[in-house]
């Protein structure tokens, strides 16, 4: 019987996916999923799915925010700015940006509020919240996951000398593509145009978390931190990463991107 993992990452009104067979890694999907749960109750049904995106939120925020958040922006060092403050549960849940705002600087201390970056994409926050919070079955298959975490960590713990955006984009781009295949996803999958919709760092990213959602799978994940705290619905409030190398990372052979046929 197949056991599939799979990643998630959220793109322009959607969330970029991919998925494949643990016992049998020829067999992967990469597509556009308009919700989560489309994945999750798609004919896959994946075991365990890594999803870019705050699962566990606080009530209150304190100096630090989570500390998931906290711990992970300590593992990346340098790279911790792009692990993104989470608001307070009350401002996630906010009709407009300017109610987000004072939401947020009352349910936190130091009062802060979030940036418009972060508001755009709380419509996702709510969608796994949500879904989480009404299907407690789910708890057990969704998990919080960082690309930057990760590609930290399969990069030895060192963080890319080129982007995702920018300048340097492509350079970038290759750079993942070489980690994900020392990672062990397949080549054919690595180098695959991203799906109708989806960017390529998305795409590339929701590799990443299928990377981790593997390792979680397998019991090989680390959790930041050590100790798991839950919100007030019992969700935790964790950042999952890869497993550590076992060996030290071969000299890169940057792979570019795959053409069409």
């Amino acid at each position: 019987m197949a056991r599939w993992v799979a990643g998630l990452d959220g793109c322009r009104g959607a969330w970029a996916g991919a998925l494949i067979d643990l016992d049998d890694p020829a067999r992967w999907r990469c597509a556009r999923f308009p919700r989560v749960i489309d994945l999750l109750d798609g004919p896959e049904a994946p075991v365990c799915v890594g999803i870019d995106m705050p699962i566990g939120l606080p009530d209150r925020v304190s100096s630090g925010g989570r500390s998931a958040d906290r711990a992970a922006r300590a593992f990346l060092g340098a790279g911790r700015s792009s692990v993104f403050p989470v608001p307070p549960r009350a401002a996630v849940y906010a009709g407009s940006y300017d109610e987000a705002k004072a939401l947020s600087r009352a349910h936190s201390e130091p009062p802060f509020a979030p940036s418009i970056q972060c508001w755009n994409i709380l419509r996702y926050v709510r969608e796994a919240d949500e879904l989480l919070r009404a299907r407690s079955d789910l708890v057990t298959r969704l998990h919080e996951v960082h690309p930057e975490v990760a590609f930290f960590r399969l990069n030895g713990e060192r963080r890319l000398g080129a982007g995702k955006k920018g300048p340097a984009r492509a350079e970038g781009l290759a750079a993942r593509r070489t980690l994900l295949i020392a990672a062990g996803l397949p080549a054919a999958m690595v180098g695959s145009p991203p799906p109708p919709g989806v960017a390529a760092d998305d795409h590339l990213d929701a590799m990443a978390a299928l990377v981790v959602a593997r390792d979680i799978a397998e019991g090989r994940a680390e959790p930041l931190p050590n100790t798991i705290e839950r919100d007030s619905y019992g969700l935790p409030i964790v950042i999952w990463a890869p497993a550590p190398l076992s060996a030290p990372l071969p000299a890169p052979q940057l792979v570019p991107l795959a053409m069409r046929s």
